[in-house]
């Protein structure tokens, strides 16, 4: 990274120079009192940031207006939203206030600048995720005012741009927030452009090895894309001259990410992925003609292509939930290569692109057609839904939002043949809790298409319900994990709080009698006494015992007729409660270490202070990048950082996070796996054998091998120093005549 020289007179010319910049991105209908308003802002930011640096060096109003220019340009916002852009962070950082804020510049500016100022991160708990307030937060005012999350986007999506000045941590920390929160969100809004930038910049810093892989071969077979290219829509252009069609042809390259998942997720290789491109025909039309169109230039591609009948899909009839809008179709090229052309007028591909931005702004101009169904705002009102409810945390309330985030659907119908939209994986009770709560709590199954099916039976589309009923029916706790919506979940929660205050009433109402029988005072102390022995944390399953019968009268006897002393079982727990409740700060003895290795704790060092174990999940070895995450006061888990239970963690306990690295000299050996799949051949064990025992002197652990017809596929687990090692027996046996592939996997 370059190192940047301060040069205030260039300084000045470069804030200039923005300032103009954005004073041509103002709408056109910006009026004069606006565009006073504007300029007020970005002077009052200037000076408000004026001694402050970011990390790289550059002046601080760099990001506030660079974050404005995103809104503007890239989101297509208005004056109001460039004017919070670049006031977004002074309630933060300088001494403005929130009612500073709303005298200058009204109750809406301040209302979006309040929603994106972040809470002071005091951890009170190790168990409280300061990210996950934060993320209720903007959340919270996002229900009140949408622009509050567009803002935030465009603001992440800075910071992401310029990551790469901040510590390594802070790298991994920030890119996993973006990962676990920014991306669904922004996926969810239909702003796929900035999604799958957010995306592949939080892969860069992740994942640098598969993502500089890519790039590479993505930059290597550039020519021969746009030769593809052109040859393929060359003739269709013709084709639509004739037909009088005016079309705009663009082609766009699948994300990094977007190719990375795919080759996981198929187990394929980067030359084997047919749709890392996708040729787009965009042409501008009145609304109501739009669909005539789109099918116009849909039958002169396949009259031209022979087309992959399984690979179309008609998201104009069918929009996804974000309101995308398109037609789909896998065409073969004459060089016989599959590809992807999508068909969408030119609003179509401005709401494909920048999603809720551009539906709003259709929608003020009057544009959207009748039909056009926008089901962002149904999801944003779940949000709203969830947090009505007082007794959920911030990680609860974000891990109920992310189940919300999913665009995959499946379609159903009521008795009466009134259509019900829900996720994909949703369950009978899903459906009942959908349509009424009553409905839900009763629920004992349903009749599927005239079958009595039971109440976790996933629904698939076009199933028809009818929801079985009984009186006697109560929600139990593990229907949690049967339903897959939120609201579901929060009616089942609800349901839960109500049965659990039932059984506090009549709990203490029982103890009270029995305490009144045995001439017991009934105080918080005696209470403590009846809890300490029930040997349970949660007062609501201390009052169900007794609510339930489980703690009698003559049990309570028992209890009292014990003399009590300072070490009793009251004692005892008192104490568990305390340090239950108490503030659970970083152990000082991990800052010491880490204070003195400035750099990072080095792994495979023996410590009696401080103790660290690989995770199972990902099965890190030397040379791969790491993170560790403190789990408890004196063990560290050390994770790669591409690993998705670590991205989740680091989304959610920024302050647990312990850079870690491997230490260079050692000699130690971790057990690791390989999957080779191939053809069968005499001989072929022997060579995958002397490959690793022989050429590379590896110990072998285990070699499972399974054929059917010609073809094999073996699990071989070996113990191995470091990842240098790994990838050249990985090499190594790829040269073997007739085995196609060999990928590392977890060990058993």
């Amino acid at each position: 990274m370059e190192i940047y020289i301060p040069n205030t007179t260039l300084e000045r010319k470069t804030i200039l120079q923005k300032y103009k910049e954005l004073c041509r991105l103002l709408p056109a209908r910006a009026t004069k009192q606006q565009r006073a308003l504007f300029h007020k802002a970005f002077t009052l930011a200037v000076d408000a940031h004026k001694d402050m640096r970011r990390k790289s060096g550059e002046p601080y109003i760099y990001h506030p207006i660079a974050v404005a220019l995103i809104v503007a340009r890239e989101i297509n916002l208005g004056v109001t939203s460039m004017i919070a852009a670049l006031l977004h962070d002074v309630v933060e950082d300088t001494d403005y206030t929130l009612k500073d804020i709303k005298g200058l510049f009204g109750q809406d500016v301040a209302r979006i600048v309040d929603g994106l100022t972040k809470i002071e991160e005091i951890v009170v708990d190790v168990d409280q995720s300061v990210q996950a307030e934060n993320f209720k937060k903007i959340l919270l005012s996002t229900v009140e005012d949408v622009r509050v999350i567009l803002i935030k986007l465009a603001d992440r999506l800075h910071n992401m741009r310029t990551l790469s000045a901040m510590p390594q941590e802070k790298q991994w920390k920030i890119s996993s927030e973006t990962t676990f929160f920014f991306v669904p969100i922004a996926h969810r809004l239909g702003l796929y452009t900035i999604k799958s930038e957010l995306e592949d910049l939080s892969m860069k810093y992740n994942d640098p090895v598969e993502y500089n892989k890519i790039l590479h071969a993505l930059e290597t077979t550039a020519r021969k894309r746009n030769t593809l290219i052109e040859d393929f829509t060359k003739p269709v252009i013709e084709k639509l001259k004739e037909a009088g069609i005016d079309a705009e042809v663009t082609s766009r390259t699948k994300s990094i990410y977007s190719i990375h998942q795919k080759m996981i997720r198929k187990k394929i290789n980067f030359d084997d992925i047919y749709d890392i491109f996708a040729v787009r025909f965009v042409f501008d039309s009145p609304p109501e003609e739009e669909k005539i169109i789109c099918w116009r230039i849909h039958t002169i591609i396949t009259e031209l292509y022979k087309t992959n009948q399984l690979r179309e899909r008609n998201f104009i009839t069918n929009p996804k939930p974000n309101g995308y809008q398109s037609l789909h179709i896998t065409a073969m090229s004459k060089s016989g290569k599959w590809v992807e052309v999508q068909i969408r007028s030119k609003r179509m591909d401005e709401i494909a692109e920048k999603g809720l931005a551009a539906h709003f702004k259709y929608k003020e101009e009057n544009k959207n057609p009748q039909e056009y169904e926008n089901r962002v705002e149904e999801w944003l009102s779940k949000i709203r839904g969830m947090l009505q409810s007082e007794d959920t945390t911030a990680l609860e309330f974000l891990n109920e939002v992310k189940l919300n985030l999913n665009l995959k659907e499946v379609i159903v119908f009521t008795p009466k043949g009134e259509r019900i939209v829900l996720p994909a994986g949703a369950t009978v009770l899903d459906f009942a809790y959908e349509l009424h709560t009553n409905l839900g709590n009763q629920c004992i199954g349903a009749k599927v298409n005239y079958n009595i099916v039971p109440i976790d039976y996933v629904l698939r589309n076009g199933d028809q319900l009818q929801i079985i009923t009984s009186k006697k029916q109560i929600p139990k706790p593990e229907w949690l994990n049967y339903v897959k919506t939120a609201y579901a979940r929060e009616k089942l929660k609800e349901a839960f709080r109500e049965e659990n205050k039932k059984k506090e009433l009549k709990g203490k109402k029982i103890l009270a009698e029995i305490f009144e029988a045995l001439k017991i005072e009934n105080n918080s102390s005696n209470v403590g006494r009846v809890q300490a022995d029930a040997k349970v944390l949660s007062p609501y399953e201390f009052w169900g015992l007794i609510a339930e019968g489980l703690i009698t009268k003559d049990r309570v006897r028992k209890i009292f007729s014990k003399k009590a002393s300072p070490n009793n079982a009251v004692e005892d727990f008192r104490k568990k409660i305390a340090d239950n409740l108490k503030v659970k700060e970083i152990d000082t003895l991990i800052d010491q270490q880490l204070e003195q290795k400035a750099e990072a704790f080095l792994l495979d060092e023996i410590s009696d202070v401080i103790r660290y174990q690989l995770a199972e999940c990902c099965n890190p070895i030397p040379g791969d990048q790491v993170v560790g995450f403190q789990i408890t006061n004196d063990i560290i888990e050390v994770h790669q950082t591409k690993c998705p239970h670590a991205i989740e963690q680091m989304s959610k306990y920024g302050n647990r996070i312990i850079k870690a690295k491997w230490r260079k000299e050692s000699n130690l050996a971790f057990l690791t796996g390989l999957r080779i799949t191939g053809f069968d051949r005499k001989g072929m064990v022997k060579e995958i054998i002397d490959v690793v025992s022989s050429q590379m002197d590896l110990n072998i652990r285990s070699f499972d091998i399974w054929c059917k017809s010609n073809t094999f596929t073996g699990k071989l687990m070996i113990y191995i120093q470091n990842v240098k090692a790994l990838n050249e027996l990985i090499e190594n046996l790829s040269k073997i005549d007739q085995i196609e592939k060999v990928e590392r996997i977890a060990p058993e």
